[in-house]
Protein backbone atom coordinates (compact mmCIF):
# COMPACT_ATOMS: atom_id res chain seq x y z
CA UNK A 1 0.00 0.00 0.00
CA UNK A 2 0.94 3.57 -0.45
CA UNK A 3 -0.08 6.73 0.31
CA UNK A 4 1.35 9.61 -1.71
CA UNK A 5 1.19 12.97 -0.37
CA UNK A 6 1.80 16.47 -2.56
CA UNK A 7 3.67 18.99 -1.13
CA UNK A 8 6.33 20.23 1.62
CA UNK A 9 4.36 22.97 3.21
CA UNK A 10 2.82 22.96 6.67
CA UNK A 11 0.03 20.89 5.98
CA UNK A 12 1.95 18.35 3.61
CA UNK A 13 4.66 18.27 6.59
CA UNK A 14 1.87 17.33 9.09
CA UNK A 15 0.11 15.29 6.95
CA UNK A 16 3.37 13.08 6.80
CA UNK A 17 4.39 13.20 10.28
CA UNK A 18 0.50 12.12 11.78
CA UNK A 19 0.19 9.12 9.10
CA UNK A 20 3.90 8.32 9.89
CA UNK A 21 2.49 8.35 13.81
CA UNK A 22 -0.86 6.17 12.98
CA UNK A 23 1.17 3.78 11.11
CA UNK A 24 3.39 3.39 13.76
CA UNK A 25 0.73 3.45 16.34
CA UNK A 26 -0.48 -0.19 14.63
CA UNK A 27 2.61 -1.42 14.09
CA UNK A 28 2.54 -1.54 10.42
CA UNK A 29 6.04 -1.56 8.81
CA UNK A 30 7.22 1.32 5.97
CA UNK A 31 7.42 -1.52 3.71
CA UNK A 32 3.82 -2.90 4.17
CA UNK A 33 2.67 1.06 3.95
CA UNK A 34 4.76 3.38 2.41
CA UNK A 35 4.59 7.07 2.71
CA UNK A 36 5.80 9.13 -0.04
CA UNK A 37 5.88 12.98 0.21
CA UNK A 38 6.44 14.98 -3.08
CA UNK A 39 8.30 18.56 -3.21
CA UNK A 40 10.99 20.33 -5.35
CA UNK A 41 13.36 20.17 -2.29
CA UNK A 42 13.14 18.08 0.83
CA UNK A 43 12.87 21.97 2.99
CA UNK A 44 10.05 23.69 4.69
CA UNK A 45 9.81 27.14 3.22
CA UNK A 46 8.15 29.56 6.70
CA UNK A 47 6.41 31.23 4.20
CA UNK A 48 4.59 33.66 7.14
CA UNK A 49 7.71 35.02 7.75
CA UNK A 50 8.71 36.02 4.13
CA UNK A 51 7.87 39.92 5.05
CA UNK A 52 11.05 39.53 7.11
CA UNK A 53 14.69 40.71 5.81
CA UNK A 54 17.25 37.82 5.05
CA UNK A 55 14.72 36.01 3.70
CA UNK A 56 17.15 33.69 1.95
CA UNK A 57 17.72 32.22 5.92
CA UNK A 58 14.03 31.17 6.60
CA UNK A 59 13.96 27.65 5.77
CA UNK A 60 14.08 24.97 7.43
CA UNK A 61 15.44 21.36 6.27
CA UNK A 62 13.29 18.20 6.61
CA UNK A 63 14.85 15.22 4.92
CA UNK A 64 16.40 14.48 8.32
CA UNK A 65 12.83 14.18 9.70
CA UNK A 66 11.41 12.39 7.15
CA UNK A 67 13.72 9.97 7.39
CA UNK A 68 13.54 9.32 10.65
CA UNK A 69 9.68 8.66 10.38
CA UNK A 70 10.67 6.26 7.61
CA UNK A 71 8.50 8.55 4.67
CA UNK A 72 10.48 8.69 1.24
CA UNK A 73 11.12 11.35 0.04
CA UNK A 74 10.56 11.93 -3.70
CA UNK A 75 12.53 14.95 -5.31
CA UNK A 76 9.91 16.70 -7.92
CA UNK A 77 7.01 18.54 -8.89
CA UNK A 78 3.34 16.63 -9.29
CA UNK A 79 2.67 17.82 -12.68
CA UNK A 80 -0.42 15.00 -13.50
CA UNK A 81 -2.60 13.62 -11.10
CA UNK A 82 -5.28 10.57 -12.87
CA UNK A 83 -7.53 10.09 -9.96
CA UNK A 84 -9.44 6.81 -12.30
CA UNK A 85 -6.03 5.55 -12.75
CA UNK A 86 -4.52 6.47 -8.80
CA UNK A 87 -1.20 7.76 -10.23
CA UNK A 88 1.24 11.03 -9.82
CA UNK A 89 3.36 12.18 -13.01
CA UNK A 90 6.13 13.88 -11.79
CA UNK A 91 8.61 15.94 -13.25
CA UNK A 92 11.97 15.23 -11.65
CA UNK A 93 15.00 18.23 -11.81
CA UNK A 94 17.67 16.10 -14.10
CA UNK A 95 15.89 12.66 -14.89
CA UNK A 96 13.09 11.83 -16.88
CA UNK A 97 9.20 11.97 -15.72
CA UNK A 98 7.95 9.05 -13.20
CA UNK A 99 4.74 7.59 -12.71
CA UNK A 100 4.04 7.20 -8.98
CA UNK A 101 1.05 5.16 -7.99
CA UNK A 102 -0.92 5.57 -4.78
CA UNK A 103 -3.79 4.09 -3.11
CA UNK A 104 -4.52 7.00 -1.23
CA UNK A 105 -3.40 11.01 -2.49
CA UNK A 106 -3.26 13.79 -0.07
CA UNK A 107 -2.98 17.01 -1.86
CA UNK A 108 -1.61 19.65 0.30
CA UNK A 109 -0.55 21.55 -2.55
CA UNK A 110 -0.64 25.20 -1.00
CA UNK A 111 -1.65 28.50 -2.98
CA UNK A 112 -0.44 31.24 -4.81
CA UNK A 113 -0.59 34.95 -4.90
CA UNK A 114 -3.61 35.80 -6.95
CA UNK A 115 -2.21 38.23 -9.54
CA UNK A 116 -4.35 40.45 -11.72
CA UNK A 117 -4.20 41.21 -14.97
CA UNK A 118 -3.40 45.01 -14.54
CA UNK A 119 -0.83 46.13 -16.83
CA UNK A 120 2.51 46.36 -15.45
CA UNK A 121 1.99 44.12 -12.42
CA UNK A 122 4.14 41.33 -13.86
CA UNK A 123 6.96 43.48 -14.51
CA UNK A 124 7.05 45.69 -11.99
CA UNK A 125 5.05 44.39 -8.91
CA UNK A 126 7.35 42.47 -6.15
CA UNK A 127 5.82 40.32 -3.53
CA UNK A 128 6.94 38.52 -0.60
CA UNK A 129 4.75 35.15 -1.60
CA UNK A 130 7.43 32.52 -2.26
CA UNK A 131 10.84 32.31 -1.00
CA UNK A 132 12.39 33.43 -4.72
CA UNK A 133 9.89 36.52 -4.72
CA UNK A 134 10.58 37.88 -0.86
CA UNK A 135 14.30 37.26 -1.99
CA UNK A 136 13.65 38.97 -4.96
CA UNK A 137 12.48 41.79 -3.10
CA UNK A 138 14.98 41.68 -0.35
CA UNK A 139 18.31 42.45 -2.93
CA UNK A 140 15.95 44.98 -4.82
CA UNK A 141 15.36 47.13 -1.56
CA UNK A 142 19.02 47.15 -0.73
CA UNK A 143 19.71 48.17 -4.27
CA UNK A 144 17.81 51.34 -4.24
CA UNK A 145 21.17 52.58 -1.87
CA UNK A 146 22.49 53.24 -4.86
CA UNK A 147 20.31 54.92 -6.60
CA UNK A 148 19.76 58.78 -6.62
CA UNK A 149 17.36 59.91 -4.27
CA UNK A 150 14.90 61.08 -6.72
CA UNK A 151 11.70 59.87 -8.68
CA UNK A 152 10.11 57.75 -5.61
CA UNK A 153 13.44 56.07 -4.81
CA UNK A 154 12.63 56.20 -0.94
CA UNK A 155 8.48 55.40 -1.07
CA UNK A 156 7.24 52.14 -1.41
CA UNK A 157 3.84 51.17 -2.12
CA UNK A 158 2.40 47.87 -0.50
CA UNK A 159 -1.08 46.98 -2.60
CA UNK A 160 -3.38 45.29 -0.03
CA UNK A 161 -4.55 46.27 3.58
CA UNK A 162 -4.88 42.45 4.58
CA UNK A 163 -2.91 40.81 6.82
CA UNK A 164 0.45 40.22 4.40
CA UNK A 165 0.20 43.79 3.03
CA UNK A 166 -0.34 44.97 7.20
CA UNK A 167 2.64 43.09 8.10
CA UNK A 168 4.86 43.59 5.16
CA UNK A 169 4.13 47.52 5.38
CA UNK A 170 4.80 47.63 9.17
CA UNK A 171 8.45 45.93 8.76
CA UNK A 172 9.60 48.32 5.76
CA UNK A 173 10.56 51.46 7.90
CA UNK A 174 13.35 49.74 9.79
CA UNK A 175 13.97 48.00 6.42
CA UNK A 176 13.88 51.19 4.46
CA UNK A 177 16.20 52.98 7.56
CA UNK A 178 18.95 49.93 7.57
CA UNK A 179 19.41 50.22 3.85
CA UNK A 180 18.75 54.31 3.09
CA UNK A 181 20.51 55.18 6.26
CA UNK A 182 18.28 56.97 9.23
CA UNK A 183 18.28 60.86 7.60
CA UNK A 184 16.68 59.05 4.35
CA UNK A 185 13.02 60.23 3.84
CA UNK A 186 11.22 57.16 3.25
CA UNK A 187 7.71 56.82 3.17
CA UNK A 188 5.37 53.70 3.46
CA UNK A 189 2.20 53.70 1.49
CA UNK A 190 -0.43 51.10 2.03
CA UNK A 191 -2.99 51.17 -1.18
CA UNK A 192 -6.72 49.19 -0.74
CA UNK A 193 -9.80 49.12 -2.47
CA UNK A 194 -11.71 48.52 1.03
CA UNK A 195 -13.14 51.65 2.86
CA UNK A 196 -11.07 50.14 6.23
CA UNK A 197 -7.47 49.02 6.81
CA UNK A 198 -8.03 45.61 7.56
CA UNK A 199 -11.25 44.54 6.20
CA UNK A 200 -11.38 40.85 7.81
CA UNK A 201 -9.81 41.70 11.21
CA UNK A 202 -13.30 44.00 12.36
CA UNK A 203 -14.03 46.79 14.43
CA UNK A 204 -11.78 45.59 17.55
CA UNK A 205 -8.68 45.07 16.53
CA UNK A 206 -8.75 48.01 13.77
CA UNK A 207 -8.04 50.76 16.14
CA UNK A 208 -4.50 49.01 17.21
CA UNK A 209 -3.67 48.68 13.92
CA UNK A 210 -4.20 52.20 12.83
CA UNK A 211 -2.46 53.63 15.93
CA UNK A 212 0.38 51.40 14.83
CA UNK A 213 0.32 52.82 11.31
CA UNK A 214 0.84 56.59 12.96
CA UNK A 215 3.10 55.60 14.91
CA UNK A 216 5.04 54.15 12.29
CA UNK A 217 4.44 56.59 10.08
CA UNK A 218 2.80 54.30 7.19
CA UNK A 219 0.39 55.94 5.40
CA UNK A 220 -3.43 55.01 4.00
CA UNK A 221 -4.96 55.00 0.52
CA UNK A 222 -8.10 53.55 1.14
CA UNK A 223 -11.09 52.82 -1.41
CA UNK A 224 -8.52 53.60 -4.24
CA UNK A 225 -7.65 50.05 -6.60
CA UNK A 226 -5.02 49.93 -8.95
CA UNK A 227 -4.96 50.50 -12.02
CA UNK A 228 -1.73 50.24 -13.60
CA UNK A 229 1.95 49.84 -12.57
CA UNK A 230 5.53 50.92 -14.64
CA UNK A 231 8.70 51.61 -13.73
CA UNK A 232 8.43 54.65 -11.19
CA UNK A 233 4.97 54.14 -9.42
CA UNK A 234 1.41 53.77 -10.18
CA UNK A 235 -1.68 54.72 -11.17
CA UNK A 236 -4.73 54.44 -9.05
CA UNK A 237 -8.09 54.11 -10.31
CA UNK A 238 -9.13 57.32 -10.15
CA UNK A 239 -6.19 58.73 -12.25
CA UNK A 240 -4.05 59.85 -9.64
CA UNK A 241 -0.67 58.44 -9.37
CA UNK A 242 1.99 57.67 -6.35
CA UNK A 243 5.95 57.94 -7.60
CA UNK A 244 7.35 54.69 -6.07
CA UNK A 245 10.37 52.61 -7.20
CA UNK A 246 9.22 49.61 -5.20
CA UNK A 247 5.11 48.05 -5.15
CA UNK A 248 4.42 45.27 -3.19
CA UNK A 249 1.73 42.79 -4.30
CA UNK A 250 -0.27 41.29 -1.24
CA UNK A 251 -3.73 41.75 -2.86
CA UNK A 252 -5.40 37.95 -1.80
CA UNK A 253 -4.04 34.38 -2.77
CA UNK A 254 -5.99 31.30 -4.54
CA UNK A 255 -4.95 27.72 -4.04
CA UNK A 256 -2.32 26.06 -6.45
CA UNK A 257 -3.16 25.15 -9.50
CA UNK A 258 -2.72 21.71 -9.28
CA UNK A 259 -6.27 21.35 -7.47
CA UNK A 260 -8.27 21.66 -10.76
CA UNK A 261 -7.07 18.50 -12.05
CA UNK A 262 -9.36 16.60 -9.28
CA UNK A 263 -12.88 16.88 -10.57
CA UNK A 264 -14.48 17.71 -7.76
CA UNK A 265 -16.24 21.05 -6.52
CA UNK A 266 -13.89 23.81 -5.35
CA UNK A 267 -14.90 27.41 -4.00
CA UNK A 268 -13.86 31.02 -5.34
CA UNK A 269 -10.13 30.45 -4.28
CA UNK A 270 -10.12 27.40 -5.94
CA UNK A 271 -10.09 25.43 -2.90
CA UNK A 272 -11.69 21.80 -2.95
CA UNK A 273 -14.89 21.12 -0.99
CA UNK A 274 -14.02 18.31 1.77
CA UNK A 275 -15.70 16.46 3.82
CA UNK A 276 -15.78 16.54 7.98
CA UNK A 277 -12.81 13.67 7.45
CA UNK A 278 -11.07 15.73 4.49
CA UNK A 279 -12.12 13.20 1.68
CA UNK A 280 -13.09 15.06 -1.63
CA UNK A 281 -16.43 13.35 -2.07
CA UNK A 282 -16.98 11.90 -5.01
CA UNK A 283 -13.26 11.01 -5.74
CA UNK A 284 -12.28 7.85 -4.27
CA UNK A 285 -8.67 7.80 -2.18
CA UNK A 286 -8.51 11.77 -2.29
CA UNK A 287 -7.94 13.54 0.46
CA UNK A 288 -7.19 17.56 0.54
CA UNK A 289 -5.73 19.72 2.89
CA UNK A 290 -4.25 22.98 3.85
CA UNK A 291 -4.68 25.50 1.37
CA UNK A 292 -5.50 23.56 -1.25
CA UNK A 293 -9.57 22.49 0.88
CA UNK A 294 -12.37 23.95 1.92
CA UNK A 295 -12.80 22.69 5.38
CA UNK A 296 -15.48 23.57 8.00
CA UNK A 297 -13.93 24.01 11.63
CA UNK A 298 -16.69 23.56 13.97
CA UNK A 299 -20.93 23.57 13.31
CA UNK A 300 -21.13 27.37 13.73
CA UNK A 301 -20.22 27.63 9.77
CA UNK A 302 -16.69 28.56 10.56
CA UNK A 303 -14.25 27.89 7.99
CA UNK A 304 -10.90 27.02 7.73
CA UNK A 305 -8.66 30.26 6.88
CA UNK A 306 -5.67 29.95 3.69
CA UNK A 307 -3.10 30.34 7.05
CA UNK A 308 -0.08 28.54 8.56
CA UNK A 309 -2.62 27.89 11.94
CA UNK A 310 -5.17 25.84 10.06
CA UNK A 311 -2.58 24.41 7.28
CA UNK A 312 -1.08 22.35 10.34
CA UNK A 313 -3.70 20.83 12.19
CA UNK A 314 -5.30 19.95 9.15
CA UNK A 315 -2.73 18.48 7.42
CA UNK A 316 -2.39 16.38 10.08
CA UNK A 317 -6.67 15.23 10.56
CA UNK A 318 -6.11 14.73 6.56
CA UNK A 319 -2.50 12.13 7.34
CA UNK A 320 -4.27 10.67 10.00
CA UNK A 321 -7.16 9.75 8.10
CA UNK A 322 -5.68 8.91 5.05
CA UNK A 323 -4.44 5.86 6.92
CA UNK A 324 -6.95 4.91 9.02
CA UNK A 325 -8.47 4.10 5.64
CA UNK A 326 -5.86 2.12 4.53
CA UNK A 327 -5.65 0.53 7.75
CA UNK A 328 -9.54 0.21 8.39
CA UNK A 329 -9.80 2.23 11.32
CA UNK A 330 -11.74 4.90 12.48
CA UNK A 331 -11.20 8.45 11.09
CA UNK A 332 -11.22 11.56 13.49
CA UNK A 333 -13.09 14.36 11.93
CA UNK A 334 -11.39 17.68 11.49
CA UNK A 335 -12.51 20.21 13.71
CA UNK A 336 -10.57 23.63 15.15
CA UNK A 337 -12.84 25.75 17.49
CA UNK A 338 -10.03 27.73 18.78
CA UNK A 339 -9.10 30.66 16.73
CA UNK A 340 -5.94 33.24 17.02
CA UNK A 341 -4.69 36.23 15.42
CA UNK A 342 -0.76 37.27 16.16
CA UNK A 343 -0.18 40.20 13.54
CA UNK A 344 3.08 41.52 13.60
CA UNK A 345 3.27 45.55 13.43
CA UNK A 346 7.16 45.58 13.06
CA UNK A 347 8.56 48.11 15.73
CA UNK A 348 4.77 48.83 17.35
CA UNK A 349 4.84 45.74 18.65
CA UNK A 350 1.98 43.18 17.50
CA UNK A 351 -1.84 42.78 17.85
CA UNK A 352 -2.81 39.09 19.41
CA UNK A 353 -6.84 38.38 19.27
CA UNK A 354 -8.34 35.13 20.29
CA UNK A 355 -12.12 33.25 18.65
CA UNK A 356 -13.71 34.38 15.26
CA UNK A 357 -14.74 37.36 16.95
CA UNK A 358 -11.21 38.53 17.14
CA UNK A 359 -11.24 39.63 21.05
CA UNK A 360 -8.17 41.58 21.31
CA UNK A 361 -6.44 40.02 24.41
CA UNK A 362 -2.45 41.05 23.97
CA UNK A 363 -1.21 44.16 22.14
CA UNK A 364 2.42 45.94 22.04
CA UNK A 365 5.15 44.43 23.52
CA UNK A 366 3.86 41.01 25.20
CA UNK A 367 1.61 40.36 21.80
CA UNK A 368 5.41 41.00 19.84
CA UNK A 369 6.92 38.38 22.19
CA UNK A 370 4.14 35.91 21.53
CA UNK A 371 4.38 36.17 17.72
CA UNK A 372 8.26 36.05 18.00
CA UNK A 373 7.79 32.52 19.47
CA UNK A 374 5.30 31.71 17.04
CA UNK A 375 7.58 32.55 13.96
CA UNK A 376 10.52 31.27 15.26
CA UNK A 377 9.66 27.87 17.26
CA UNK A 378 5.88 26.73 16.81
CA UNK A 379 6.01 26.59 13.14
CA UNK A 380 9.26 24.85 12.94
CA UNK A 381 9.71 21.19 11.99
CA UNK A 382 9.83 19.27 15.24
CA UNK A 383 13.42 17.79 15.40
CA UNK A 384 15.19 14.56 13.48
CA UNK A 385 13.99 12.20 16.58
CA UNK A 386 11.91 9.30 16.01
CA UNK A 387 9.52 9.62 19.36
CA UNK A 388 9.41 13.23 19.35
CA UNK A 389 8.58 13.77 15.67
CA UNK A 390 5.77 11.18 16.00
CA UNK A 391 4.70 12.81 19.19
CA UNK A 392 4.35 15.93 17.72
CA UNK A 393 1.98 14.96 14.88
CA UNK A 394 -1.27 14.25 17.15
CA UNK A 395 -3.99 15.69 15.21
CA UNK A 396 -6.41 16.56 18.21
CA UNK A 397 -3.11 18.04 19.83
CA UNK A 398 -1.48 20.16 16.90
CA UNK A 399 -1.98 24.12 17.29
CA UNK A 400 -4.16 23.40 19.59
CA UNK A 401 -4.25 27.42 21.13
Amino acid sequence: MRLAIIGAGFAGMYAALSSARLRDIHGVSPDDLEIALIAPEPTLVVRPRLYEPRPETLTAPLLDVLKAIDVDYIQGSAETINTDARTVQITTPKGPRKTLSYDRLVVATGSRLFRPNIPGLAEHGFSVDSLDDAIALDKHLHSLADRPAINGRDTVVVAGGGFTGIEAATELPARLREILGKDAKTRVIIVDRNSAIAPDMGEGPRPVIEDALRKLGVETRLGAGVAALDGSGITLADGKRIEAETVIWAAGIRAAPLTQQIPAERDNFGRLLVDRDLRVPGVAGVFATGDAARAACDDQGNYALMSCQHATRMGAFAGNNAVAELLGVPTRPYHQKAYVTCLDLGEAGALFTRGWERKVEMVGDLAKKTKQEINTVWIYPPRAERAAALASANPERVTNL
